[in-house]
């Protein structure tokens, strides 16, 4: 009995020892095992929200980019102002849509179609830039293989209205003729009274009124959401100066029509 005793005195502090570090490298264990687990959960969380905001910077780039190439094509177009949209047109227009570059097949196959953008005028002047896609239906001979670029003119508030839905059709939904250029004032006139949207092309430096009945516009909101966080019906139906990102070239298509009209809303 004593014997017993003594073995079991002399074990049991040994014992109770190792088994108190083997609770501790236990929780060691568990506290690197949680570690790690946390720091992986981190790691899948961020990578989604890093691209996502590649993906939104790259859109706003994208946006500045659309911007800039549809001013530089509507400065193109007015600078030879016997060959150009007539001022009288310009200086009644509700929105002006530039789509650049367009190939013919962009149109006739549909898809993505051209890309443009559309400024509306405010009584605050000419809106920040509305990003469009426009595709579908037969237009007419002046839009070769070559890149076009392609010029709506809004007459009226019904026209513009029809850029706040999700789609919709040129010649079907809103009356629409080729635009008179150059310095016809009569043509101007006439034109403006019969016709909602007057449509023009312009391909390797030729300039003239287009037929673009059938063709579909249809908003690309990615594009509006990153540049201003709202799409294409908001933007158009706010006073037109929308707190955009600050990206180089955004206000560029505005600033080009601005060249070439008044930008009262109240004169008109």
């Amino acid at each position: 009995m004593v014997l017993v005793q003594r073995i079991i005195g002399e074990s049991s502090p040994s014992h109770a020892k190792k088994a108190e570090e083997e609770v501790v490298v236990t929780l060691d264990n568990r506290k690197r095992f949680f570690a790690l687990a946390v720091a992986f959960v981190a790691l899948v969380s961020a990578t989604p929200l890093a691209r996502s905001g590649d993906d939104h910077e790259a859109r706003v780039k994208e946006a500045a980019k659309q911007s800039v190439k549809a001013g530089k094509a509507f400065d193109a177009i007015m600078q030879t102002p016997d060959k150009a949209i007539p001022r009288d047109l310009l200086a009644h227009a509700k929105a002006i849509a530039v789509f650049p570059q367009v190939h013919k097949a962009a149109f006739i196959f549909g898809g993505e179609g051209g890309r443009g953008v559309v400024s509306r005028r405010t009584a605050a002047g000419w809106s920040d830039p509305v990003f469009f896609r426009a595709g579908g239906g037969s237009v007419g001979p002046q839009i070769g293989a070559s890149e076009t670029d392609v010029v709506l003119l809004f007459m009226n508030d019904e026209a513009v209205s029809n850029l706040m839905k999700d789609r919709f059709e040129l010649g079907a939904e809103a009356a629409v003729a080729s635009g008179p250029v150059g310095r016809e004032a009569s043509a101007g006139t006439d034109a403006l009274m019969h016709a909602e949207i007057l449509s023009y092309s312009r391909s390797r430096g030729l300039f003239a009124g287009v037929n673009l009945k059938g063709v579909v516009i249809r908003p690309e909101d990615d594009l509006n959401q990153a540049a201003y966080g709202k799409n294409a019906r908001a933007l158009l139906g706010d006073d037109g100066q929308a707190a955009a990102e600050t990206a180089a070239g955004l206000p560029a298509f505005p600033q080009a029509v601005t060249r070439y009209s008044a930008t009262s809303g109240t004169d008109h």
